[in-house]
């Protein structure tokens, strides 16, 4: 079974959606993970986002990347810019593949101006999990 970690600055939005739609997609064909290279907690609109397409991360917890240094990955996703910057050299033979996504938690403006936005951010990771299942999981 595959491993995959997937990193981004606070393990609060963009991986935890991330980790979410991987799950999904990828069934017992892997075992996801996310960190960040800080922790936030897990942002409850991500929570809501997911709720609104069927995705329970209700349970996720945002973990430290230094939590799984133990683990042979063989995949490392990073979704944001600074994370890719900031994360630690990971001593296995994992791919890495980066996506800088747009952070849904800094989106301003009325009520349904940011939750559109959340909307927004979830189908593009939403498709990049799908499409990444699809070619590194077969």
């Amino acid at each position: 079974m595959k491993k995959i970690l997937v990193l981004c600055t606070g393990n609060s939005c963009r991986s935890q959606i991330a980790e979410g739609y991987l799950r999904h997609f990828a069934g017992d064909r892997a075992e996801v993970y996310s960190a960040g290279v800080e922790t936030h907690g897990v942002n409850p609109r991500a929570t809501a986002t997911m709720k609104e397409d069927g995705i329970d991360i209700s349970g996720h917890t945002s973990n430290n990347v230094d939590e799984y240094r133990d683990i042979d990955f063989d995949f490392v996703i990073t979704v944001c810019d600074n994370a890719r910057e900031r994360c630690p050299y990971f001593p296995s033979r994992a791919q890495k593949f980066h996506y800088n996504f747009p952070d849904p938690a800094k989106a301003t403006g009325t009520e349904e101006e940011i939750t559109a936005e959340f909307r927004r951010v979830r189908e593009m990771i939403k498709a990049y999990a799908e499409q990444f299942v699809q070619e590194q999981l077969g």
